[in-house]
Protein backbone atom coordinates (compact mmCIF):
# COMPACT_ATOMS: atom_id res chain seq x y z
CA UNK A 1 0.00 0.00 0.00
CA UNK A 2 1.54 2.96 -1.27
CA UNK A 3 1.33 6.27 1.00
CA UNK A 4 -1.28 8.55 0.47
CA UNK A 5 -0.43 12.01 -0.93
CA UNK A 6 -1.57 15.23 -2.10
CA UNK A 7 1.13 16.61 -5.15
CA UNK A 8 3.17 17.55 -2.23
CA UNK A 9 1.49 16.68 0.85
CA UNK A 10 2.00 13.00 2.54
CA UNK A 11 -0.72 12.41 4.44
CA UNK A 12 0.64 9.82 6.75
CA UNK A 13 3.04 12.41 7.74
CA UNK A 14 0.86 14.11 10.01
CA UNK A 15 0.43 12.86 13.68
CA UNK A 16 -2.99 11.17 14.60
CA UNK A 17 -5.70 14.40 16.22
CA UNK A 18 -7.06 11.79 18.85
CA UNK A 19 -4.20 12.01 21.06
CA UNK A 20 -5.03 15.56 21.19
CA UNK A 21 -8.36 16.76 20.28
CA UNK A 22 -11.90 15.73 20.96
CA UNK A 23 -14.69 16.25 19.37
CA UNK A 24 -17.41 18.19 21.04
CA UNK A 25 -20.62 19.47 18.85
CA UNK A 26 -21.29 19.87 14.96
CA UNK A 27 -20.56 23.82 14.04
CA UNK A 28 -21.57 22.81 10.65
CA UNK A 29 -21.22 21.93 7.12
CA UNK A 30 -18.47 23.34 5.10
CA UNK A 31 -18.00 23.02 1.00
CA UNK A 32 -15.84 19.74 1.90
CA UNK A 33 -17.07 18.14 5.04
CA UNK A 34 -18.34 18.81 8.31
CA UNK A 35 -17.31 21.25 10.82
CA UNK A 36 -16.32 20.29 14.45
CA UNK A 37 -15.89 22.07 17.73
CA UNK A 38 -12.72 20.26 18.83
CA UNK A 39 -11.27 20.39 22.76
CA UNK A 40 -7.59 20.17 23.46
CA UNK A 41 -7.14 17.48 26.02
CA UNK A 42 -3.80 18.53 27.00
CA UNK A 43 -4.74 22.33 27.99
CA UNK A 44 -8.55 22.46 27.35
CA UNK A 45 -8.51 24.78 24.62
CA UNK A 46 -11.07 24.91 22.14
CA UNK A 47 -11.10 24.57 17.94
CA UNK A 48 -12.54 24.03 15.06
CA UNK A 49 -11.79 21.47 12.84
CA UNK A 50 -12.66 21.09 9.33
CA UNK A 51 -12.79 17.55 8.57
CA UNK A 52 -12.10 16.30 5.06
CA UNK A 53 -12.04 12.85 3.37
CA UNK A 54 -8.61 12.80 1.34
CA UNK A 55 -10.18 10.35 -0.93
CA UNK A 56 -12.89 11.86 -2.08
CA UNK A 57 -12.11 15.25 -1.83
CA UNK A 58 -9.81 17.10 -4.35
CA UNK A 59 -6.30 17.03 -3.32
CA UNK A 60 -5.53 20.15 -4.82
CA UNK A 61 -8.13 22.49 -3.15
CA UNK A 62 -6.56 20.67 0.51
CA UNK A 63 -3.18 21.65 -0.44
CA UNK A 64 -3.76 24.84 -1.68
CA UNK A 65 -5.48 25.50 1.80
CA UNK A 66 -2.79 23.93 3.51
CA UNK A 67 0.02 26.01 2.14
CA UNK A 68 -1.71 29.30 2.55
CA UNK A 69 -2.64 28.67 6.08
CA UNK A 70 0.46 27.47 7.15
CA UNK A 71 2.36 30.10 5.31
CA UNK A 72 -0.20 33.34 6.08
CA UNK A 73 -2.16 32.56 8.67
CA UNK A 74 -0.25 34.59 11.12
CA UNK A 75 -2.20 38.26 10.77
CA UNK A 76 -5.19 39.28 13.07
CA UNK A 77 -7.97 39.20 10.21
CA UNK A 78 -6.72 35.81 9.14
CA UNK A 79 -8.28 32.97 11.03
CA UNK A 80 -5.54 30.86 13.13
CA UNK A 81 -4.32 27.50 11.90
CA UNK A 82 -3.09 25.31 14.58
CA UNK A 83 -2.11 22.23 12.58
CA UNK A 84 -3.43 19.51 9.88
CA UNK A 85 -4.06 16.19 11.35
CA UNK A 86 -4.65 12.16 9.50
CA UNK A 87 -7.00 9.99 11.29
CA UNK A 88 -6.80 6.42 9.77
CA UNK A 89 -10.39 4.54 10.15
CA UNK A 90 -10.42 1.58 8.38
CA UNK A 91 -13.94 0.99 9.17
CA UNK A 92 -15.36 4.71 8.10
CA UNK A 93 -12.82 5.97 5.60
CA UNK A 94 -9.52 8.07 6.65
CA UNK A 95 -9.55 11.65 7.57
CA UNK A 96 -7.69 14.94 7.38
CA UNK A 97 -8.26 17.19 10.01
CA UNK A 98 -7.57 20.56 9.53
CA UNK A 99 -8.01 22.42 13.26
CA UNK A 100 -8.03 25.67 13.09
CA UNK A 101 -9.21 29.04 15.67
CA UNK A 102 -12.63 28.66 16.70
CA UNK A 103 -14.97 31.67 15.27
CA UNK A 104 -17.84 31.36 17.80
CA UNK A 105 -19.57 34.50 16.52
CA UNK A 106 -20.52 32.75 12.86
CA UNK A 107 -20.23 34.35 9.94
CA UNK A 108 -20.93 38.28 9.04
CA UNK A 109 -24.40 36.34 6.72
CA UNK A 110 -25.43 34.77 9.74
CA UNK A 111 -25.22 38.62 11.49
CA UNK A 112 -26.70 40.17 8.88
CA UNK A 113 -29.85 37.67 8.41
CA UNK A 114 -30.65 37.84 12.16
CA UNK A 115 -31.12 41.23 11.75
CA UNK A 116 -33.19 41.32 8.75
CA UNK A 117 -35.52 38.59 10.46
CA UNK A 118 -35.93 40.97 13.36
CA UNK A 119 -36.92 43.80 10.84
CA UNK A 120 -33.72 45.94 11.44
CA UNK A 121 -30.66 46.36 9.46
CA UNK A 122 -27.26 45.83 10.22
CA UNK A 123 -25.62 49.64 11.35
CA UNK A 124 -23.40 51.20 8.63
CA UNK A 125 -20.74 51.46 11.77
CA UNK A 126 -20.53 48.04 12.30
CA UNK A 127 -20.53 47.27 8.38
CA UNK A 128 -17.49 49.70 7.45
CA UNK A 129 -15.53 48.05 10.84
CA UNK A 130 -16.23 44.53 9.16
CA UNK A 131 -15.36 45.76 5.82
CA UNK A 132 -12.02 47.36 7.29
CA UNK A 133 -10.78 44.23 9.00
CA UNK A 134 -11.88 41.86 5.74
CA UNK A 135 -9.30 44.31 3.84
CA UNK A 136 -6.74 44.47 6.33
CA UNK A 137 -6.74 40.15 5.92
CA UNK A 138 -7.03 40.58 2.11
CA UNK A 139 -4.08 43.33 2.24
CA UNK A 140 -2.00 40.87 3.79
CA UNK A 141 -2.91 37.84 1.36
CA UNK A 142 -2.23 40.38 -1.69
CA UNK A 143 1.46 41.08 -0.31
CA UNK A 144 1.70 38.13 -0.30
CA UNK A 145 1.18 37.07 -3.60
CA UNK A 146 -2.28 35.08 -2.85
CA UNK A 147 -5.24 36.11 -3.71
CA UNK A 148 -8.62 34.55 -2.27
CA UNK A 149 -11.06 34.07 -4.96
CA UNK A 150 -14.27 33.28 -2.56
CA UNK A 151 -14.87 36.56 -0.51
CA UNK A 152 -18.39 36.33 0.47
CA UNK A 153 -20.09 36.96 3.93
CA UNK A 154 -20.33 33.33 4.55
CA UNK A 155 -16.34 32.99 4.70
CA UNK A 156 -16.00 36.27 6.96
CA UNK A 157 -16.45 34.97 10.56
CA UNK A 158 -16.52 36.67 14.10
CA UNK A 159 -15.10 35.81 16.77
CA UNK A 160 -16.50 36.30 20.52
CA UNK A 161 -14.16 39.34 21.10
CA UNK A 162 -15.34 40.99 17.65
CA UNK A 163 -12.60 39.60 15.49
CA UNK A 164 -13.03 39.75 12.09
CA UNK A 165 -11.62 36.92 10.12
CA UNK A 166 -10.95 35.25 6.39
CA UNK A 167 -11.89 31.82 6.05
CA UNK A 168 -12.35 29.14 3.51
CA UNK A 169 -8.97 29.24 1.06
CA UNK A 170 -9.65 25.66 -0.86
CA UNK A 171 -10.00 27.97 -4.08
CA UNK A 172 -6.95 30.46 -2.72
CA UNK A 173 -4.33 30.88 -5.51
CA UNK A 174 -0.92 31.36 -4.99
CA UNK A 175 0.41 33.53 -7.74
CA UNK A 176 4.01 32.74 -8.42
CA UNK A 177 6.52 35.17 -9.82
CA UNK A 178 5.58 33.37 -14.00
CA UNK A 179 1.84 34.05 -13.20
CA UNK A 180 0.92 37.16 -11.58
CA UNK A 181 -2.52 36.36 -13.37
CA UNK A 182 -5.14 33.69 -13.25
CA UNK A 183 -7.20 32.22 -15.81
CA UNK A 184 -9.45 29.85 -13.97
CA UNK A 185 -13.39 30.44 -13.25
CA UNK A 186 -13.57 29.62 -9.61
CA UNK A 187 -15.56 31.42 -6.70
CA UNK A 188 -19.34 31.69 -6.00
CA UNK A 189 -21.38 33.35 -9.17
CA UNK A 190 -23.04 36.29 -7.15
CA UNK A 191 -20.10 37.59 -5.48
CA UNK A 192 -17.44 36.80 -9.22
CA UNK A 193 -16.07 39.80 -10.53
CA UNK A 194 -16.89 39.71 -14.94
CA UNK A 195 -12.69 39.04 -15.13
CA UNK A 196 -13.08 36.03 -13.35
CA UNK A 197 -16.83 35.35 -14.97
CA UNK A 198 -14.81 36.18 -18.47
CA UNK A 199 -12.45 33.51 -18.05
CA UNK A 200 -15.04 30.63 -18.57
CA UNK A 201 -16.06 32.45 -21.70
CA UNK A 202 -13.29 33.42 -23.34
CA UNK A 203 -9.40 31.19 -23.12
CA UNK A 204 -7.39 34.87 -22.84
CA UNK A 205 -8.68 36.29 -20.41
CA UNK A 206 -6.80 36.56 -16.94
CA UNK A 207 -7.38 38.67 -13.91
CA UNK A 208 -5.39 39.70 -10.26
CA UNK A 209 -5.89 40.26 -7.06
CA UNK A 210 -8.08 43.05 -7.58
CA UNK A 211 -11.16 40.27 -8.21
CA UNK A 212 -11.05 40.18 -4.56
CA UNK A 213 -11.86 44.00 -4.32
CA UNK A 214 -15.07 43.59 -6.19
CA UNK A 215 -16.11 40.66 -4.02
CA UNK A 216 -15.65 42.61 -0.78
CA UNK A 217 -17.47 45.18 -2.74
CA UNK A 218 -20.72 42.79 -3.53
CA UNK A 219 -20.17 41.51 0.44
CA UNK A 220 -20.75 45.33 1.57
CA UNK A 221 -23.76 45.23 -0.47
CA UNK A 222 -24.85 41.70 0.97
CA UNK A 223 -24.16 43.35 4.34
CA UNK A 224 -26.50 46.09 3.62
CA UNK A 225 -29.29 44.35 2.09
CA UNK A 226 -29.38 41.24 3.30
CA UNK A 227 -28.41 39.57 -0.16
CA UNK A 228 -25.68 40.34 -2.75
CA UNK A 229 -27.48 41.70 -6.15
CA UNK A 230 -29.27 39.02 -8.67
CA UNK A 231 -29.73 37.30 -5.67
CA UNK A 232 -33.36 36.45 -6.81
CA UNK A 233 -31.75 34.80 -10.38
CA UNK A 234 -30.46 31.87 -11.11
CA UNK A 235 -26.53 31.41 -10.72
CA UNK A 236 -26.11 30.66 -14.43
CA UNK A 237 -28.67 33.56 -15.17
CA UNK A 238 -26.61 36.05 -12.76
CA UNK A 239 -23.08 34.74 -14.50
CA UNK A 240 -24.62 35.46 -17.81
CA UNK A 241 -26.12 39.65 -16.03
CA UNK A 242 -22.90 40.33 -13.71
CA UNK A 243 -20.52 41.32 -16.61
CA UNK A 244 -23.31 43.07 -18.37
Amino acid sequence: MLPLTGKTIIFDNFPDPSETWEIIETIGKGTYGKVFKVLNKKNGSKAAVKILDPVHDIDEEIEAEYNILKALSDHPNVVKFYGMYYKKDVKNGDQLWLVLELCNGGSVTDLVKGFLKRGERMDELVIAYILHEALMGLQHLHENKTIHRDVKGNNILLTSEGGVKLVDFGVSAQLTSTHLRRNTSVGTPFWMAPEVIACEQQLDSSYDARCDAWSLGITAIELGDGDPPLADLHPMRALFKIPR
